[in-house]
């Protein structure tokens, strides 16, 4: 699975042909494995990947924090793509087939995935997951979420556990205003204002939260001049425009789930079945795992700012993907031992003597200028088909 995800083979079909010596089954057997994976046994190997990397990832030196003394957790959801319809029962629907769902915890920090909470059901909603993910809360935690995670009972037991939630305001969520709306300062997208609310639990207690508006300078792609989030975090700890920066940064997981499609096959459309589907995202999200690793590496070599907005991440999955399969055929099992028995300390010092030859410059984003309005294409029933080099032609006259 992983060569798919990675890129280095079309499919889990053209994966096996390259392995059937070792695997010793039939291609049938192999996808009635697939097919077959508990869901908690692929979201369990994304917490595992993610335990081992972490003390790795803080020895190399993981980001600034963005707020000192807490530990920051961005919650979002991940719908996988309608699959092709390969099932028997899904040949005669023409609707697009959903194999799953899952909600994503991603520690910007650590650059990476910690946790996955995954639903077979397509059509479920996310917050129907969130009685699962409330066990993981743990005191000191601030989680970041968008309005679908904006759930008064959520918001409430994530306060219950001594720890701290930055929402954006979903408009059925009730509560009452306790004070005035006020100035809170600017940022660079707009002017903030403050306003002190309380949320009330199924006991009638009023707990108190901080309604925190971002007036826009641009509105946003969906048309929204005003962005409305909710905290418990208290002044003291965070201002207004501090938590609409940190609200900011829920845009890195979006960043992440949009480089795991674009430039991985983290979803595998040929596999209809759930269990399947959901392994090869959750694998898909061990390897995101694994390049955070090799993104803290690089930046102790070559610094924070050249990774965190230099670094391509086009350029580096390309490398990936092509020189992936060289390596299986060049570099025998045997050299790979000296990771699987180097201690930590090991692997780290290797890790950054690696990162220090890597030229990093073939790995930087292109710059490009602003964006130029389309032009408008003009249609021709009469001349479907023109020549480019009559075109260019006019074009040096």
């Amino acid at each position: 699975m992983s060569h798919v995800v990675l890129g280095s083979r079309k499919s889990v079909n053209a994966a096996f042909m390259t392995s059937r010596d070792e695997i010793n089954v039939s291609i049938t057997s192999v996808y009635n494995k697939l097919n077959g994976i508990e869901t908690n046994t692929s979201a369990e190997l994304v917490r595992y990947a993610a335990r081992e990397a972490r003390p790795i990832i803080e020895a190399l030196g993981p980001q600034k924090p963005l707020l000192p003394g807490f530990r920051i957790k961005i919650l979002d959801g991940n719908c996988i793509e309608a699959v092709e319809h390969r099932i028997k029962e899904l040949r005669p629907i023409s609707s697009g087939a959903l194999p799953g769902k899952s909600l994503v915890v991603f520690d910007p920090a650590l650059r990476m995935p910690i946790d996955v909470f995954t639903c077979e059901d397509g059509h479920a909603q996310e917050r129907s997951l969130l009685s699962d993910v409330i066990l993981t809360v743990e005191a000191g935690d601030i989680w970041i979420s968008d309005r679908s995670f904006c759930v008064r009972k959520f918001i409430l037991d994530i306060a219950a556990k001594n720890a701290y939630s930055i929402t954006r305001l979903h408009g059925q969520l009730p509560f009452e205003i306790l004070g005035k709306e006020k100035r809170a300062g600017k940022t660079e997208t707009g002017k903030v204002t403050e306003q002190r609310i309380a949320v009330v639990n199924e006991l009638g207690e009023k707990i108190q939260f901080r309604l925190i508006r971002l007036y826009l300078k641009n509105k946003t792609r969906d048309g929204d001049a005003t962005i409305a989030i909710i905290t418990d975090l208290p002044r003291a700890s965070a201002s207004a425009a501090l938590i609409v920066e940190l609200y900011r940064n829920r845009w890195k997981i979006e960043t992440s789930f949009q480089e795991l499609e674009k430039f991985w096959n983290s979803e595998i459309n040929s596999l209809g079945y759930p269990p399947a589907a959901l392994f090869g995202f959750c694998v898909a999200l061990v390897s995101h795992i694994i390049l955070a690793v090799v993104k803290a590496a690089l930046s102790s070599a070559h610094g924070n700012d050249i990774v965190d907005n230099k670094l391509s991440g086009y350029y580096v999955a390309d490398e990936i993907s092509g020189g992936f399969r060289g390596m299986q055929i060049m570099i025998e099992a045997d050299e790979w031992k000296i990771f699987q028995q180097a201690s930590q300390a090991e692997v780290i010092k290797l890790l950054m003597q690696l990162a220090s030859n890597v030229k990093i410059a073939s790995f930087l984003k292109s710059p490009r200028g602003p964006k130029k309005p389309a032009t408008k294409r003009k249609a021709d029933p009469k001349h479907p088909h023109v020549s480019i080099a009559k075109i260019l032609a006019e074009r040096s006259k």
